[in-house]
């Protein structure tokens, strides 16, 4: 028997599905993982029961009635803080890329399995609860010769002190609590957004190689912050 990994708390989660007989497989197999499972099938009422009843995670279908998935992620995001995850039968790189520059936090390619669907919102909500733990748990970090503290803001590299925008100073508060693990753009933007901004996958990347050229991290490749082939960035603990 399969164990039940979200017992302590009940998540609830709005799945946005107009086929009916798909949405019945979801809501059974989200049900049995422990998830209470809300249903809308139209895009327009999406938005408003987000907005109203803010729900942990939002599994959108991407062709809806309506508003389609891209227009309600972009119109729910900048007020809404939990999980975003779009769900479409068309491998298309354009539409992934547009999702996550739009606030998605995960892109799901059917006929993925009902059981592959619970598997990755469990995992989106883990990171999310370890992210917002870090973020509460340390006021100051340091990587080698890199220190960075919250309070007073100041990042400084041995005897220097960096001089960062708001935006660079943010991602690497995140990149340095996050240092020796892989950050997806993904779990980058969704954490900035709880910061307060509201970044695309393109000014990630650019504010990414604006820190290395503060650091000095020059090399081809870099050996601070590290990018690594479709799945991200890491911060190396050394280089």
């Amino acid at each position: 028997m399969q164990k039940n990994l979200l017992p302590a708390k009940h998540p609830v989660v709005l799945l946005v599905e107009h086929d009916d007989l798909a949405a019945e497989d979801l809501v059974s197999e989200l049900t049995r993982h422990g998830f209470v499972v809300e249903r809308e099938s139209n895009g327009d009422r999406a938005v408003d029961h987000i907005l109203r009843e803010p729900p942990e995670a939002v599994l959108l279908e991407l062709r809806l009635p309506g508003k389609d998935a891209f227009a309600v992620c972009r119109e729910v995001r900048h007020h809404y803080g939990g999980q975003i995850l779009m769900l479409t039968r068309q491998a298309d790189d354009l539409d992934h890329i547009l999702a996550l520059e739009l606030g998605a936090d995960d892109f799901i390619i059917k006929p993925s399995g009902s059981w592959v669907v619970a598997g990755r919102l469990k995992a989106a909500l883990r990171r999310a609860d370890r992210i917002a733990e870090l973020e509460r748990g340390c006021s100051s970090y340091r990587v080698g010769e890199l220190c960075i503290d919250r309070d007073s803001r100041t990042v400084r590299q041995g005897n220097r002190e960096l001089v960062l925008t708001t935006a660079e100073f943010d991602l690497l508060w995140l990149l340095m609590s996050r240092a020796g693990e892989i950050m997806s753009r993904a779990e980058i933007m969704h954490s900035l957004r709880r910061s307060g901004t509201t970044p695309t996958a393109r000014s990630i990347d650019v504010r990414v190689g604006r820190l290395r050229r503060l650091i000095g991290d020059d090399d081809n490749p870099p050996r601070r912050i590290k990018t690594v082939r479709g799945k991200g960035y890491l911060l190396a603990r050394s280089e």
